[in-house]
């Protein structure tokens, strides 16, 4: 029997901690889906390979498996990665991993929200996904953590981000979008991330970036560097949808301050110069099942180097190569002036962008502290 918490993690004295504050470890989930890794999952699993080498350097990395994935996965990655038994739909650990919360005494416990695909029957982007809902009780149970039932609210953990001190941002485009929770206000919506996440303030920003098929998730476009500091996607094309989005970003956040009353620092952080298109080499690979979202040639992805990963020590960044390896390298200087004690590691991701995220859809924080 699986403990189970009947109060919320606010009046427990628990809150979400800031992915730039010390983890005990990263949850990621071997891929394996065809309509978004490819008849071929070699070439994306490479790409996770890499990040879970990287992070198992500073942090314990736990990458879930299942009976047909274990043995690639034992093969490819060190032995220092721990495989947990978990099957899942699909490969975002950020969305369908539990959302991990602390309190004043360094005890972990789990948030499982309810999953329904980016959208359930109303825009979601696949058919079935009761594996990945089930996923965060599931890995709660086997780290014998302590977890807090927030179903029937949607909610993933991409749409959400914190800054351990009160204060999490999330986008109006996702939260308040028909598929996750119409039946709810914003200022329900508000009140319901305030009791789990012990959240003080909620900012809204109205978008994500262009072409974000989660209903554009905070995750992409605004993260926290540091209490009172954030980077924002930028776009300098007025031309390019992307400028009036983060135009309009930039509006709120120069008028809002933080839970502790700070005004918020914006550290402009440009999308790629060339977008990042669909081509008739990646259509090739692809097999999509009834009810999934498919892939068209010249479709647009939604490249941003926002989508980086906080870990002990270092920052992972996506890299999109081509012709953009100038807004690659410029990418990576922005984020080491803002982590300065960090170790950034730049990551080929192109492969992650093909399934429709990047490095934070597929890692999720456990942060430093004790299961209870």
């Amino acid at each position: 029997m699986q403990a189970r918490s009947n109060h919320s993690p606010l009046a427990d004295g628990f809150t979400m901690p800031a992915e730039f504050s010390p983890h005990h470890g990263t949850i990621m989930i071997w891929p394996e889906r065809p309509g978004s890794w490819g008849n071929d999952p070699g070439a994306a699993r490479n790409a996770f390979a890499e990040i879970a080498a990287q992070l198992s350097i500073y942090e314990q990395v736990y990458m879930l498996v299942n009976a047909r994935t274990e043995a690639s996965a034992r093969a490819m990655l060190p032995d220092a990665v721990r495989l947990l038994r978990i099957d899942t739909d699909d490969a975002w650990a950020r969305d369908v991993a539990p959302t991990f919360v602390r309190n004043a005494d360094g005890l972990l416990r789990g948030i499982d929200w309810a999953f329904n695909a980016w959208g359930g029957t109303f825009d979601g982007l696949y058919a079935q996904w009761d594996k990945d809902d089930a996923a965060a009780s599931a890995i709660c149970r086997a780290l014998q953590c302590k977890v807090y039932d927030a179903h029937p609210f949607v909610l993933e953990g991409g749409s959400i981000h914190s800054d351990g001190e009160g204060t999490v941002l999330v986008t109006e485009a996702c939260l308040l979008s028909a598929g996750r929770n119409p039946q709810m206000s914003k200022e329900e919506i508000t009140a319901q991330l305030q009791q789990y996440l012990g959240a003080k303030k909620v900012i809204w920003l109205p978008f994500g970036i262009y072409q974000d098929e989660t209903n554009e998730h905070i995750d992409n476009v605004c993260a926290f560097t540091a209490p009172g500091e954030v980077v924002l996607a930028w776009c300098e094309n007025p031309d390019d949808p992307q400028y009036a989005m983060s135009m309009a970003d930039l509006a709120v956040l120069e008028q809002e301050t933080d839970a502790m009353g700070r005004k918020i620092r914006v550290h402009k952080l440009p999308v790629p110069k060339t977008p990042v298109c669909i081509t008739e080499a990646d259509l090739d690979g692809y097999s999509f099942a009834e009810g999934e979202a498919v892939r068209t040639l010249g479709e647009r992805l939604a490249a941003s180097y926002v989508n980086f990963y906080f870990a002990n020590e270092c920052l992972l960044v996506p890299q999109f190569g081509g012709s953009n390896k100038e807004s690659d390298r410029i990418a990576c200087e922005i984020l080491q002036q803002c982590a300065p004690d960090r170790k950034v590691i730049p990551i080929d991701a192109r492969e992650i962008l093909l399934g429709g995220g990047n490095i934070h859809c597929i890692t999720q924080q456990i942060p430093k502290g004790e299961f209870a």
